[in-house]
């Protein structure tokens, strides 16, 4: 007994107080208001902008300082729609931008007028996406950050007084006359209406959600908020922001409309008529289509088009002795009104609720008998490609629907998290790095177009990047699709990476993703190319990989000609990256000495001698001088106008920047401005390719690799151990390799002369 009561208590204190809230009084709710003013006058739209704020947030820009940024972030969408979730669903970097700039714009009251379609093809998601952004929609609306508050009028008997005594036997005596044979349902309406004429008050839910605030009339409204509030930076908000435009604007319902218009009649007092309005929290419940209401195809249209409460309705004509006065009738919509009203497909049944939609979206209204019903919902869908034609003939909805798109996923690194997820996170451990992300490389390139005019707008002759790149750029655009600029990229193709050309070439993704492998069928190859190579002992590489797709005759078709031997080159070129930085070390003091020597020195004609303001060095600036730092810098061959270019660049930034920005006024260390990073990040890359060079030669260097953490290293010279150990260790350290992965990799780089290959044209 002691278990089993030890056991409810723990159930009653565990149990979620929101979904028990008691009404407070519109003087208590008014409390709330001023108290937290954001939390409490906001709509559908501000809320569901208030849910991705909380679980989405700012993103993060890798390239913060960039003139040229067009804040395409990287949005963290797993609180949203990964975490808890049954079914996760991975929104890549593009369409999650998409959606965060649709939601910004639904805030501002834009677009309320819509409603949004996510269309994409079969096996992207679309359902899960819905379903779990509904869930978690669900859950926010019923915490305490999410919490909105509803109208519920208490209407008190003592100061409305009857004309014909007894309630109940008014009540009961309507009822008779209308089902006298229906015992059983007699015996509970006479239990029901005992308890409610025991009741000091006759409680009436708006059916319609509305916000306490909107039973303020409209008239008067402005100037009751302009006197609640202080002048402060909310209240400039209040007045000003298009998105609290909704809170001056909207009438209540009729039903509330009508009760305060009965009162005001019978009680001549506004204030009194207030002592009857109470706030409680809008309780969202999908499954009971409160708030929230998912039509799937199949669901057939219910019969009844008007609903209301006979019981409450006859309580509610015996108190204001009008039969007519006060009408409890409503729409369906009023369920959803402030919430989410969903389709789940346009076919079948959706498209006839899809047509009935036109008009409560254009106007905002739905007729019932004939009373105008106001209806401000959230209207979502999520609609196949095919399915357009159901609705072509209805041109004139074509302006009232906004599509987004969910193609399959063009973001490399969601590819790879959607099989981490699918087949745990210890695949990692069977790959050498890079190799699972170049899988889900040869993936999206079946999914990309094969022209890009954006791309080739930007580099017209792809040729000059072979060695890193294919023909059609799309393993270059894959890097812009996930935010990143390579590297290897030419100085002047960087700087011609306006922010124009970048949306251009990221507005590409929106025709594309929707042909190609889906993600179902990637998942599917995924787990073929694992099963076959994980059990052989050894890490997945590059040539398990290649050997792979070209024995795969039936993706022949879908993967582009030459993709492969291009990202085989694209991975040696990168590995070789990597093996050089893991071994270069160097003089930093130095460095740092001579790039700020030549910073101070451009500003100077050739012949004079200054002293270095950040070294304190006496500096001879000769033509030989800077000629010298600036092949250091872009490579002995380079031609005289490219190191020409170099100075007058840096020139120019030192003194319209660095000096004047950067060190006058905002103080930096000269170390940590813009042009020194540049500088130092070039440096160092130009003596980097060079660092291979002494060992490539020495055969002791390949075996002592080989004999790496084994009895016969130990037989190696001192100088050649602590290299090879320096080697492996940054490896790891910096690249996540194991032991034997980075061994093998350093043979394969060796064995591959990669170091020349790269070197040479």
């Amino acid at each position: 007994m002691d278990n089993i009561s030890n056991a409810m208590r723990h159930i009653d204190t565990g149990s979620d107080e929101t979904n028990h809230r008691e009404p407070i009084s519109f003087e208590a709710f008014l409390h709330l208001v001023h108290e937290n003013p954001v939390a409490t006058i906001r709509n559908v739209f501000q809320v569901f902008h208030d849910l991705f704020k909380e679980y989405v947030g700012e993103g993060v820009d890798e390239y913060p300082n960039d003139p040229e940024s067009i804040q395409y972030v990287s949005y963290d969408c797993s609180e949203l729609f990964v975490k808890d979730a049954d079914h996760p669903f991975f929104a890549d970097r593009l369409f999650a931008n998409r959606l965060v700039n649709h939601v910004d714009a639904l805030r501002a009251g834009a677009q309320q007028n819509k409603i949004y379609i996510f269309d994409g093809p079969h096996g992207c998601g679309k359902s899960t996406f819905l379903n779990n952004l509904l869930k978690r929609f669900e859950e926010y609306a019923n915490m305490e950050a999410g919490t909105r508050y509803e109208t519920v009028w208490r209407l008190d008997r003592s100061q409305l007084p009857q004309e014909d005594g007894s309630e109940t036997a008014s009540i009961l005596e309507s009822l008779l006359q209308t089902s006298r044979s229906e015992k059983r349902q007699f015996d509970i309406v006479r239990a029901m209406a005992k308890h409610k004429a025991n009741s000091p008050y006759v409680e009436v839910p708006c059916p319609c959600h509305d916000n306490p605030l909107l039973m303020i009339p409209k008239a008067q409204r402005r100037r009751f908020l302009d006197e609640l509030f202080d002048n402060n930076a909310f209240k400039y908000t209040l007045f000003t922001d298009k998105a609290y435009e909704w809170i001056f604007h909207d009438l209540p319902c009729t039903i509330c409309t009508s009760i305060y218009d009965a009162l005001i009649t019978r009680l001549k007092s506004p204030a009194k008529v207030f002592e009857m309005v109470y706030a409680v929290p809008y309780h969202f419940n999908r499954r009971l289509g409160r708030g929230i209401s998912v039509f799937s195809p199949g669901d057939r249209p219910i019969k009844q088009v008007i609903q209301t409460n006979e019981i409450l309705q006859r309580m509610i004509n015996q108190l204001f002795s009008d039969s007519n006065q006060v009408r409890y009738i409503h729409s369906p919509f009023a369920r959803t009104n402030n919430g989410i009203y969903a389709l789940m497909d346009i076919k079948s049944h959706n498209i006839e609720r899809l047509i009935e939609l036109h008009n409560v979206i254009s106007e905002g209204l739905h007729k019932v008998e004939d009373i105008e019903e106001s209806v401000n919902s959230l209207f979502l869908a999520v609609m196949n490609p095919e399915d357009k034609k159901n609705i072509k003939d209805f041109q004139s909805f074509s302006d009232r629907i906004v599509y987004i798109t969910i193609p399959y996923v063009l973001d490399l690194n969601t590819e790879v998290e959607i099989y981490r997820d699918v087949f745990g996170a210890h695949i990692d451990e069977s790959f050498l790095p890079r190799v699972l992300h170049n899988f889900a490389r040869v993936i999206i390139s079946s999914r990309l177009s094969l022209r890009s005019e954006a791309m080739l707008e930007w580099i017209p002759e792809p040729e000059k990047y072979r060695r890193y790149c294919d023909k059609n750029l799309q393993l270059l655009k894959m890097e812009i699709y996930t935010g990143h600029i390579p590297e290897w990229l030419s100085e002047e193709d960087r700087k011609a990476l306006t922010a124009k050309r970048r949306r251009r070439i990221i507005g590409e993704s929106t025709s594309e993703g929707r042909q190609g492998i889906s993600g179902r069928d990637s998942i599917k190859i995924f787990n073929t190319f694992y099963a076959t190579y994980a059990k052989s002992g050894e890490l997945i590489d590059m040539a398990m990989l290649c050997k792979f797709f070209h024995g795969q005759k039936e993706l022949k078709a879908s993967i582009p000609d030459g993709l492969l031997d291009s990202l085989l080159t694209l991975y040696d070129f990168t590995i070789l990256q990597e093996v050089k930085e893991s071994l270069y070390y160097y003089n930093e003091e130095q460095i740092h000495r001579e790039i700020l020597n030549y910073m101070f020195a451009v500003n100077f004609e050739p012949g004079s001698t200054e002293t270095c303001r950040f070294t304190g060095d006496q500096l001879h600036i000769t033509e030989e001088m800077l000629d010298s730092f600036e092949r250091r810098m872009l490579g002995e061959k380079v031609e005289k106008i490219k190191l020409l270019n170099l100075r007058k660049d840096t020139q120019k930034e030192y003194t319209s920047r660095t000096l004047t920005q950067e060190i006058m006024v905002a103080e930096k260390p000269p170390t940590e401005t813009r042009l020194f990073r540049s500088l130092k990040d070039r440096y160092e890359f130009n003596l980097k390719e060079k660092v291979l060079d002494p060992f490539l030669e020495n055969e002791n260097f390949r075996r002592a690799i080989k004999d790496y953490a084994g009895e016969d290293f130990k037989t190696y010279d001192k100088k050649i151990r602590e290299d090879v150990s320096f080697l492996i260790a940054n490896l790891m350290k910096r690249y996540r390799y194991t032991e034997q992965g980075a061994q093998a990799i350093c043979i394969y780089v060796i064995d591959n002369d990669l170091a020349r290959r790269f070197t040479n044209p």
